[in-house]
């Protein structure tokens, strides 16, 4: 990805995680006291080495946090992060970030080891690829609440199996009282990957769609994909969770 394109993807993802952060350990009064968050980053596909410098700094110029990162310069679907085994691995953080490629991942006991803080109450935002992770089974077809193959698209309130052609995205939001797109205002993107919507969970509230019109190759719309882009879940009735693609 050229050097520009990546700072314009993270500053998007930076001015809504700014946002989602303010809000996602659920303080509702003014406080001098900085949020601890937790950044885990690495995998497939994308130049995380990059990112994770730009969210951490972005983060910490827009909001009263301090960010710590975790991350695995594996540029694989299964990247060795540290905080696999490790369910304590969140302790002491306020909220944690997914930014993590790791569809790979399928082993049931590192999954639940991931899941467990946010089982536990700590907030999660999620960015991008965090969707398309830790999948068990066929993950194309809507996953019944409570089956193994469904504890991350749970957490995550919405079921996502892939994206397709890169296009403009018109966003809009649906939801402009949340205090996570207070001031937002819908805009279009560049050429982008749109994140389909195999199902969205009951938990979940959508904040903003994306509408992306696909063409033939003669150039006339063949259609036109309505999917949730941005979102908040709250997970097994306590874990605020959100995402921004």
């Amino acid at each position: 990805m050229p050097k520009n394109s990546l700072k314009n993807y993270c500053h998007r993802f930076i001015v809504v995680g700014a946002l989602a952060l303010s809000t996602a350990a659920g303080l509702a009064q003014e406080t001098t006291k900085p949020l601890k968050v937790l950044l885990v980053t690495g995998g497939c596909c994308h130049d995380y080495a990059n990112q994770q410098v730009i969210l951490k700094h972005g983060l910490e110029a827009r909001a009263n946090v301090i960010v710590d990162v975790v991350y695995s310069a594996d540029g694989n679907t299964h990247p060795k992060l540290p905080i696999y085994g490790n369910p304590d691995y969140a302790k002491g953080y306020d909220v944690v970030i997914h930014d993590e490629c790791a569809a790979g991942i399928s082993d049931p006991a590192v999954i639940q080891g991931v899941l467990k803080p946010h089982q536990d109450g700590i907030p999660g935002v999620n960015l991008h690829c965090a969707m398309h992770c830790y999948r068990i089974g066929d993950f194309k077809k809507p996953v019944a609440v409570g089956a193994d193959n469904a504890h991350w698209f749970e957490y995550l309130g919405l079921q996502s199996s892939g994206h397709g052609a890169q296009a403009p995205i018109e966003i809009k939001f649906t939801d402009k009282t949340s205090p996570i797109t207070v001031g937002l205002a819908d805009w279009t993107t560049i050429h982008e990957e749109h994140y389909n919507n195999v199902q969205v969970f009951d938990t979940a509230h959508a904040l903003a769609h994306g509408f992306q019109v696909l063409k033939n190759k003669d150039g006339s719309p063949s259609r036109t994909n309505d999917f949730v882009v941005a979102w908040e879940n709250l997970y097994r009735g306590k874990t605020r969770v959100t995402r921004s693609r």
